[in-house]
């Protein structure tokens, strides 16, 4: 099987997905899944390369989970399309469990810490994105997991993102609601330039 890393991932994500703001979007969902797989790994005890081809696997699916929803963006084709085109590369299972996974209406359950991971990074990254972006400064690093709560509360913002996967995913985690918020905003904002949201705000020590 080949060693499939994460810029093969992101080559198929431009490959398939023309649109900016969907592949900023792969980008920060595979930022904040990439996240809990080095502390999954370090959880583990996994070292060296084992340690990294395992955080790959979280960094690849989330680059790839919407791959597929320019092109076919019905509920009886994404994430499946991707999924088939994916494993006829030779993707590894878990990668495309988790992909299949994210998607509610799949039938696929959310079982690994990859599967639940994704779920919960998913629209969180999108909403993270969203309080970014209604900051003068356009700046994620000037986001604070206060403000997203208070935000979250608010259901004429961003209304297309689902607030009650949000708290199921820090639930799947197991961890408080506020600690979820916590760790994805500290990943964008480390790699914030990468995403485009580094805007003029205070740097990040």
């Amino acid at each position: 099987m080949k060693n499939f890393r994460r810029d093969d991932a992101q080559a198929l994500l431009e490959e398939w997905t023309k649109s900016e703001s969907l592949r900023k979007h792969g980008m920060a969902v595979s930022i904040c899944t990439e996240a809990y797989g080095q502390r999954e790994a370090e959880r583990l005890g996994l070292n060296g390369a084992e340690a990294e081809a395992f955080v790959e696997q979280y960094a690849c699916a989330g680059l790839l989970h919407d791959m597929d929803y320019e092109r076919h963006p019905s509920l009886e084709e994404h994430p499946f399309v991707g999924v088939n085109h994916l494993r006829e590369l030779g993707w590894p299972e878990p990668v495309l469990h988790a992909i299949l996974a994210h998607a509610d209406y799949s039938g696929t359950p959310l079982e690994s810490h990859l599967d639940k991971a994704l779920f919960a990074c998913d629209e969180l990254a999108g909403f993270l994105t969203a309080c970014a972006l209604v900051k003068p400064t356009k700046s994620v690093r000037d986001v604070e997991v206060a403000g997203v709560k208070k935000k979250m509360k608010d259901k004429a913002f961003a209304r297309a993102v689902k607030r009650e996967d949000i708290t199921t995913g820090a639930e799947l985690l197991e961890i408080p609601l506020e600690e979820h918020i916590g760790n994805c905003l500290k990943a964008m904002q480390e790699r914030a330039e990468e995403l485009g949201l580094a805007g003029t705000g205070r740097q990040v020590s």
